[in-house]
């Protein structure tokens, strides 16, 4: 889809990255290259991984260097796999544009109320991925930002993910009503459970963070509270696990 913002929609926020993240290991780095969105600045690789690359681009700079120095350019035991990139963040994604490819498609977006953990985010990114959601949507300020452990968790597909970061939430989910989306909030006081609660509009998955859930505000802009069915043994799932499954009952109810 297209990065550059439409002339009407929410506008996204700013960025939540002020400096060049570090992106390590074979599939975030090689991903990375093959996004023609993506800026790389600089890669190193060992003399082992190095053919990894294919045929370099020369306006990237390549530094051969042995895996112990590669090891001091990220943080203490990443598996960085013998390969490294200082790359740019992506540019920002307008929810108009995300809404605006929706508009014939059913696929789900997934919305995270502060959910700010980046092996949390990355995760879903993946699972968004796995499942072919149309994007997922976060508010700038309650969600982490691009680096090396998201792009590690994400396994590549921050690359292909279209996500939207707004300002505010609640206006957010406001627009995707507009737009013919039935929002669904994932939170265990659900009165209903999910495969309850889908039906033949496209839906957007809201779901917040382990310890506080969503907000309250962000709850008030949902159509409907929904649980999944999971057993009175646990008290919860993990946000990423609890996306994967209610993305999986959306492929099946499709």
């Amino acid at each position: 889809m297209s990065r550059r913002p439409p002339k009407t929609g929410h506008r996204p926020g700013k960025s939540a990255a002020s400096t060049r993240p570090r992106f390590w290991g074979r599939h975030p780095v090689l991903a990375a290259l093959a996004n023609p969105e993506r800026r790389i600045r600089k890669i190193w690789a060992t003399p082992d991984s190095v053919g990894l690359l294919g045929k370099p681009d020369p306006t990237i700079p390549l530094l051969i260097a042995d895996a112990a120095d590669l090891a001091r350019l990220v943080p203490s035991d990443a598996p960085h796999q013998g390969l490294v990139a200082e790359v740019d963040p992506l540019e920002d994604i307008w929810l108009g544009d995300l809404l605006a490819q929706g508009r014939d498609d059913d696929r789900p977006i997934i919305v995270l109320d502060q959910v700010t953990d980046p092996h949390n985010v990355g995760a879903v990114l993946r699972s968004a991925a796995a499942f072919d959601a149309l994007g997922i949507v976060t508010q700038d300020r309650h969600a982490p930002p691009e680096s090396g452990a998201l792009a590690r968790s994400a396994s590549g597909t921050l690359e292909t993910v279209p996500w939207v970061r707004v300002v505010n939430l609640s206006r957010a989910l406001e627009e995707m009503a507009e737009a013919g989306y039935w929002r669904i909030g994932l939170t265990g006081a659900g009165t209903v459970t999910l495969g309850e609660a889908l039906g033949k509009q496209k839906v957007a998955l809201v779901l917040g963070s382990e310890g506080e859930g969503m907000r309250q505000n962000v709850e008030a802009h949902c159509d409907l509270l929904a649980r999944l069915p999971i057993s009175d043994k646990v008290e919860s799932l993990n946000v990423s696990n609890a996306a994967a499954i209610a993305l999986y009952a959306v492929a099946a109810a499709r």
